[in-house]
């Protein structure tokens, strides 16, 4: 995984009046293997960074540049593609599929890639194992945990061991206890060699980082 480079990234809704700047003229950049932590108040246009950096919100002006590629010069289907093999996703919802099972749920983003069932399926396997949940492969989403939901959804993130990992205030449901075990889990896939980049606006989780990046009303702090 290569450097993430954002330069003089822009991002309005709307125009005249109405319009909202979301982020305003950010620049930064971010080594292979870092953990950053991008803190900031609700509303402070945070997440709206974290969607640019993941290739799901063409910024109004500026560059997002991935190991050596301009993201937002690529077509979108291209840009999909990018994704996929690049970026796992954990938001702070878990967006699992309540009739599908634990281990399914898992496999989802393996959906398009062209490998036999039994590959994909030890693949998930792998996965629930580095999360610590290989037991509770064939359970429902709502016969678990919230703590062991929200580790389904790192599972999901990683099944395909991509280099970038997102994270969208991927605590924000759990009681504190239980986020700090969530932390632990980001943090050991970061130090065996993922890159994340998390949203958070909860001081003591932004410390897990090696760097915390600050926004306020869309600029860098």
């Amino acid at each position: 995984m290569g450097m993430i480079i954002a330069e003089n990234i822009s991002k309005k809704y709307g125009d005249g009046d109405t319009a909202v700047i979301a982020v305003c003229n950010v620049t930064f950049s971010i080594g292979s293997g870092e953990f950053v932590s991008i803190m900031g108040e609700s509303g402070s246009g945070k997440s709206t960074l974290l969607s640019i950096i993941g290739a799901l919100n063409r910024p109004t002006t500026g560059k997002l540049i991935i190991d050596g590629t301009d993201i937002y010069s690529l077509t979108q289907d291209e840009r999909a593609d990018f994704r996929r093999k690049y970026m796992g996703f954990v938001f702070q919802n878990f967006y699992l599929i309540p009739y599908l099972t634990i281990a399914e749920n898992v496999m989802l983003p393996l959906a398009t890639i062209k490998e036999k069932k039994s590959k994909k399926r030890a693949m998930a396997k792998d996965a629930l194992s580095l999360v610590g949940l290989s037991d509770k492969a064939n359970r429902l989403p709502n016969e678990i945990s919230g703590g062991e939901q929200e580790r389904v959804a790192i599972a999901r993130a990683i099944v395909n061991t991509p280099p970038l990992l997102l994270a969208d205030e991927p605590t924000g449901n759990l009681d504190s206890k239980t986020g700090r075990s969530i932390m632990e889990l980001i943090k050991r896939l970061n130090r065996d060699g993922m890159t994340v980049v998390m949203v958070t606006h909860n001081h003591e989780y932004a410390t897990y980082g090696n760097r915390v990046l600050k926004v306020a009303d869309g600029v860098l702090i």
